[in-house]
């Protein structure tokens, strides 16, 4: 990848709201080549998309948890996260190495919600669940460095 191309890749990630004119001064392009760019980038697949950080606690979904989950018979089936895709609750959904087959990353309003939440994931995935609760959120959605 070019040095420009991280150079946009980088911009983009601390605020991908930036017009093509304020980006294309912070990487020493002409507009029209920084949209050709960011074009190229979209249709290669190196950027898949743009979204609004959102803060979860302003929405009524201030308890984080992460659930670590893996089958209760391993000659099933690998299917949880399309059995849980429909969970609204669950944000993220990683397929991890260790003891555990997935990690998910959910949000909801109360530890009522979550005992809940988890009583759903169980039955609907037929999984073993541990939950590790998030006490605070020093940073989470930093851009990456780009290499």
């Amino acid at each position: 990848m070019e040095e420009t191309d991280r150079a946009i890749l980088t911009e983009l990630g601390r605020d991908g709201r930036q017009s093509y004119t304020d980006l294309a001064e912070k990487v020493g392009l002409s507009v029209s080549a920084v949209h050709q760019r960011v074009r190229r980038l979209e249709q290669r697949g190196v950027i898949r998309g743009y979204a609004a950080r959102l803060d979860h606690e302003a929405l009524g979904l201030p308890l984080t948890a992460f659930v670590a989950i893996r089958p209760i018979d391993p000659s099933q089936p690998d299917d949880a996260p399309e059995r849980l895709a429909d969970l609204p609750e669950i944000e993220a959904c990683y397929s991890v190495a260790g003891d555990d087959f997935y990690m998910l990353l959910v949000r909801v309003a109360s530890p009522a919600d979550l005992e809940r939440l988890l009583q759903e994931i169980r039955k609907a995935a037929n999984v073993a669940t541990r939950t590790t609760v998030v006490l605070s959120t020093p940073y989470e959605g930093r851009p990456p460095q780009i290499r």
